[in-house]
């Protein structure tokens, strides 16, 4: 049985192959993959935020999309990964709670989904699938043997990015 990761919120963990990387209990927040196919390693980003400069300087770069997607490719290099191989898979991003006069401000999962995207553009990080939206929590896991990405939800089941 392979080793099994686990990511909490605002936090992240890279490793290689064979191994599974998870995180649970995704709502507004994004679980974002990376993967070096070639080498087996990879990584499980678990954000809250989109920008780390709408906060405080000193808290967790792992929360914010902006910091914490630069800093697991760095991760993720170091093991061995070349980053022009290093592909991306994102799911999360839901908005759980439904308010009157909703804002922009309060639809925080499109704001990250959006955000995610948009720094992996800006990192040469070819995004290869998602699972994004709607209004239910996720559980995702990444297979550092076969770079599946698994997508959980307790009532949409169970599906491979």
């Amino acid at each position: 049985m392979p080793e099994l990761i686990r990511v909490g919120m605002a936090d992240y963990k890279v490793s290689r192959g064979p191994g599974i990387i998870i995180s649970y209990g995704l709502g507004s927040c994004i679980g974002i993959s990376m993967y070096d196919p070639q080498t087996k390693i990879g990584g499980l980003l678990h954000i809250m935020l989109p920008d780390s400069t709408q906060s405080k300087a000193s808290e967790n770069p792992a929360k914010f999309a902006d910091t914490g997607l630069p800093l697991m490719l760095k991760d993720i290099v170091q093991l061995g990964a070349l980053q022009s191989r290093v592909v991306a898979k994102i799911a999360g991003g839901s908005q759980m709670f439904a308010f009157a006069n909703a804002t922009d401000i309060m639809r925080v999962g499109a704001r990250n989904a959006e955000a995610a995207k948009n720094i992996l553009k800006k990192l040469n990080i070819r995004l290869l699938a998602e699972d994004t939206g709607g209004t239910y929590g996720r559980t995702v896991q990444i297979d550092l043997d076969t770079g599946v990405y698994r997508v959980k939800t307790i009532d949409k089941g169970e599906k491979e990015l």
